[in-house]
């Protein structure tokens, strides 16, 4: 094993077992939490559009922030992906109608 994966992977392991769980509580509360609210935004959809992505993103950060308000990064992110998915949308529809 080359010395970058031997570093890389003792910072994912600092990173799951300390800081991570801190912020976002333990992975299965967090994974259950985010996953009940991709369920619902889906609603039985099976197709995921450029947008769905930043809003599922979104929702990521919203469990998140349910677990750590405090967290400033949780906030910013939320902000990041908004803006990227409007962008997206907005983006995509305008190609769509350039083809019609």
């Amino acid at each position: 094993m080359t010395l970058q994966r031997i570093t890389l992977l003792a910072e994912a392991l600092r990173l799951i077992t300390q800081d991570r769980n801190n912020t976002h509580g333990e992975p299965t509360q967090d994974f259950t939490r985010t996953a009940q609210m991709w369920t619902t935004y889906l609603d039985g959809r099976t197709t995921i559009r450029p947008w769905d992505v930043a809003a599922m993103m979104s929702l990521l950060k919203i469990s998140r922030i349910s677990w750590s308000p405090d967290h400033r990064d949780n906030w910013v992110d939320l902000a990041g992906y908004a803006a990227c998915g409007y962008e997206t949308h907005t983006n995509t529809n305008n190609k769509e109608r350039e083809q019609q």
